[in-house]
């Protein structure tokens, strides 16, 4: 307790009591950041000579003017004086020089040590597997690359240039005094002890502080990144009450502020205990040293370069004092930035792996015996990252995928279809190696893909997945993010392919558009059209599509089953569907159901089969409740047919586009079958709408599996 009412009082528990806080730093972080130094040795060096000048300098003047009273002034010897007193100007301007070249180096070894030190964890971060995003807090993990990257930033620009400099000028101030008078200098030392025990006791507090400090300022930026980004604002204006949001920002903000005024006063307490312990030696000083003077012990000049001397020695030391608040800042800065680097990525390339070779076409796919079950997060992320809240780890070890296996033959399109939560979206997510299987082996083109290359990976697998995500930045840089050689006609042909080049050329600024955050200035289904641009431009060998289509209108679907087609024709293709109707004609459709593969076959050989895919058909395009009603009726195009309205003239009664508006979810019978040739009728979807919420236990919050 400092004393006084108010937050100054309560010095703990500003955030939440958690071992992410409340943790030391980590014993050899500073050896470890030495090697950060290595390639500035040479500047660091240049750094050391110019701090010894200065200190030469520091040490100089208080003996000029010694000369100047002594030899000057009482002899009464002007051009002495004048003289003397130029060299003193001249010596004050060349101190300044210095002073300003050191702290340019200093600033110049500083930044550039956390520049690589920044893009290192930058680095670092997009190494790590996707489930490592899915655990972490996005404002948090910014924090550590802003926040306590700038604050090591300070905290080492002010050790480089005052450590060496305080250190260097405390010895030649001491060597000075002592040949000065060592009985006056033996007297200022005696307070010296006094001058290194505040730092003591406040060091291991305001290194708590410091931690816990950064803490909170990343909590209240990751609730300011979650409401101020296009999603969460528009939730927040659809749901969130703006005076509860008030509260809890100001409530955050709060816990800030009371931190900060408690580690200013840490700090504070540092210097005006030096700056006390230094006005009373000084005062001790003149009146021992006045009374020597008037005894005749030793002249004036001598007690005025001691009183100069000794302003400059409790300088470094005042400074060397309040240094350990830059020392508790750098380290705990460090130790947060090298505890993200430490994290090893759940996902590694291989030594020793190797490329597909592309020119044999199209590979296929191969799932042999594939179980799997998503990480915890202890196991792909840090405590401190996913921040308070953070969703309950499961309480068993299921598996979302139990021996699956199956294999897409090269230049095939197989459909997975099945109840949202199935593992739809899981096995896809096996193909680009977003995770790796708990066992069996996925294979593309006969290769294990842990022995693939990401860049392999990359190159070879094309998806599009239900939320189309678009950075904040014109249309031309999200298109080219796939392909960043592709020229203007390959841009075109791909947008026109499509179906979004007649928007795209409508605008004002044609690809130069900036779609806003998240691609929140163009529809869901506007979007999705981009990212299968994005897609037809990357031209890869394999296709995954989540659900592609989920965000079209019955016109838009329309023409996108048809560029599709062209798409998807010679390259392997799997693709997850809600529609059935969009898959009749896939190659293989494969039916999953709590993680398992239950059914297998084509369109007509499922329906045969009067199973799970039967009951899903059923229930999407009639209403008959019982397997042994009436024959369901017959499917419409899919990604292999062109839908009606694709180049054909409309069907009479048929909507532009050939889809046939849904029935609501209740009201009247269904009409007595499509029109010919024209889509089957759609009725309420199976199982949750596409998009829904997150899966429990950590699954991704899109797609169905």
């Amino acid at each position: 307790m400092i004393g006084g009412p108010g937050p100054v009082m309560t010095i703990r528990g500003f955030g939440e009591d958690t071992d992410s806080t409340r943790r030391r730093v980590t014993p050899g972080t500073a050896r470890r950041a030495l090697p950060y130094a290595r390639p500035y040795r040479w500047t660091i060096a240049a750094l050391l000579l110019l701090t010894s000048l200065v200190a030469v300098a520091q040490v100089a003047s208080p003996l000029l003017l010694k000369i100047v009273i002594d030899e000057g002034i009482i002899p009464r010897e002007k051009a002495l004086v004048v003289w003397l007193a130029l060299a003193v100007a001249g010596l004050a301007l060349l101190e300044a020089v210095l002073t300003f070249t050191e702290t340019w180096l200093s600033g110049k070894i500083s930044e550039g040590l956390v520049y690589d030190l920044r893009t290192q964890v930058f680095d670092h971060v997009q190494r790590q597997p996707i489930a490592f995003f899915t655990r972490t807090q996005t404002g948090s993990l910014v924090s550590r690359l802003n926040t306590d990257v700038v604050a090591a930033q300070q905290a080492v620009t002010t050790l480089l240039s005052q450590s060496a400099s305080s250190l260097l000028s405390l010895i030649l101030v001491l060597g000075t005094m002592f040949y000065l008078s060592w009985q006056i200098t033996l007297l200022a030392l005696v307070a010296l002890p006094l001058f290194l025990l505040p730092g003591r006791l406040v060091g291991r507090r305001l290194q708590g502080l410091m931690r816990e400090s950064m803490q909170l300022n990343a909590e209240m930026g990751t609730l300011m990144h979650e409401r101020f980004n296009i999603a969460g604002a528009l939730l927040a204006k659809l749901y969130g009450r703006p005076d509860s949001e008030k509260r809890l920002f100001t409530e955050r903000a709060g816990r800030v502020r009371d931190i900060g005024v408690v580690t200013t006063v840490y700090s504070r307490m540092l210097l005006v205990s030096v700056t006390l312990l230094g006005s009373l030696a000084t005062a001790l000083v003149y009146g021992l040293g006045g009374v020597l003077v008037v005894d005749g012990s030793f002249q004036l000049g001598t007690l005025v370069a001691l009183a100069v001397l000794l302003t400059r020695l409790f300088g470094p030391i005042n400074q060397l004092s309040s240094m350990q608040a830059s020392v508790m800042t750098a380290l705990v800065s460090f130790d947060r930035l090298f505890e993200v680097l430490d994290l090893k990525p759940l996902i590694a390339q291989r030594p020793g792996a190797v490329a597909l070779d592309r020119s044999r076409g199209a590979p296929d796919i191969e799932f042999d015996a594939v179980s799997f079950r998503y990480p915890k997060a202890s196991e792909v992320s840090l405590a401190s990252l996913q921040g308070y809240g953070a969703p309950p780890e499961r309480g068993d070890d299921a598996l979302t995928l139990d021996q699956i296996s199956f294999r897409v033959p090269a230049g095939t399109l197989t459909a997975l279809v099945g109840p949202s939560g199935a593992g739809k979206t899981t096995i896809t997510q096996l193909v680009p190696r977003l995770y790796d299987p708990l066992s069996g082996t996925v294979r593309i083109g006969g290769h294990d893909v842990r022995d693939l290359t990401f860049d392999c990976l990359r190159d070879t697998v094309g998806m599009v997945t239900q939320d189309a995500h678009l950075f904040h930045d014109t249309l031309r840089a999200n298109l080219l993010y796939a392909r960043p050689d592709a020229e203007e006609r390959e841009l075109v042909e791909a947008c026109k392919a499509a179906q979004i080049w007649d928007l795209i050329a409508a605008l004002p600024e044609g690809l130069d558009t900036v779609v806003g955050d998240r691609g929140y200035r163009f529809s869901g289904g506007e979007k999705q059209r981009l990212a299968i641009a994005r897609l037809l431009l990357k031209a890869p060998s394999i296709v995954v599509l989540d659900e592609a289509t989920a965000h079209l209108d019955s016109e838009s679907e329309a023409a996108i089953q048809q560029a599709l087609k062209t798409a998807l024709r010679g390259r392997t293709s799997l693709v997850i569907a809600h529609r059935l109707s969009t898959i009749r004609d896939a190659d293989q459709i494969l039916v999953v159901d709590a993680g398992r593969i239950v059914e297998r076959g084509t369109h007509e050989e499922l329906l045969a089969a009067d199973g799970l895919y039967a009951e899903l058909h059923r229930t999407q395009f009639t209403r008959q409740p019982s397997r042994n009603g009436a024959a369901p009726a017959p499917a419409g195009p899919g990604y292999g047919d062109p839908p009606n309205g694709a180049g054909l003239p409309p069907l009479e009664g048929v909507p532009p586009g050939g889809m046939m508006m849904p029935p609501p979810m209740q009201g009247p019978p269904p009409m007595q079958g499509p029109p010919p040739g024209g889509p089957p009728m759609q009725g309420p979807p199976m199982g949750p709408p596409p998009g829904g919420g997150p899966m429990p236990g950590g699954r991704p919050p899109q797609g169905s599996g």
